[in-house]
């Protein structure tokens, strides 16, 4: 009889991980029922769950992924998930607070999430979001298709002045200093922490 594995996979927070993944475990002859940011669930024959286990760790470790070991882990990796979804998917729509949103899509405290996030990190949520949005202004800035106000907007800035300090606090450098200088340095997403 097969039994159904589920892991929650630190440091999985873009979604080209997910193909390299299951061809990966398909190579390896290992049924991927379901593979979303984050969390990955197999299919794997009772008698060989050990090896599954071993060869799913090894695939995993070998992208540079780490399974989450404890709850706090995968809430954390949810709230990664979660923020950089938002500054994905810009304009960023949500109608509450970030604490409000990541509270009710958790459905726990945010004053809980917080505390748990800055223990595991070493940086608030907070100042995470602030500079996955400031890699996503970088990106923005590069493809010269939108004005500074624009790139406030699209990223739920109350003001191109905000916006302005939050980038030369995070960069050291202007935003026009930066679209200028072209000598453009990104960090993906996944690799902010």
């Amino acid at each position: 009889m097969d039994s159904i594995r589920e892991y929650w996979i630190k440091n999985m927070v873009c979604r080209r991980c997910l193909k390299v993944i299951k061809q990966e475990l398909h190579d390896l002859d290992i049924t991927v029922l379901s593979l979303e940011l984050g969390k990955l669930t197999v299919k794997a024959p009772e008698i060989a769950i050990d090896q599954v286990d071993q060869k799913v760790m090894a695939v995993l470790h070998s992208n540079g992924f780490e399974i989450a070991k404890s709850e706090e882990e995968m809430i954390v990796e949810k709230i990664k998930i979660a923020l950089i979804s938002l500054v994905t998917n810009v304009p960023i729509n949500i109608k509450e607070k970030t604490s409000d949103y990541l509270a009710n899509l958790l459905h726990r405290e945010y004053k809980v999430l917080s505390k748990m996030f800055s223990k595991k990190e070493n940086i608030t949520i907070e100042k995470y979001f602030i500079k996955l949005k400031i890699e996503k202004v970088k990106e923005l800035i590069q493809l010269r298709q939108l004005t500074f106000s624009d790139i406030a907007y699209m990223l739920d800035y109350s003001s191109i002045n905000h916006l302005s300090r939050q980038f030369k606090e995070i960069m050291g450098i202007s935003m026009t200093d930066y679209k200028n200088s072209e000598e453009w340095q990104r960090d993906f997403l996944d690799e902010i922490i």
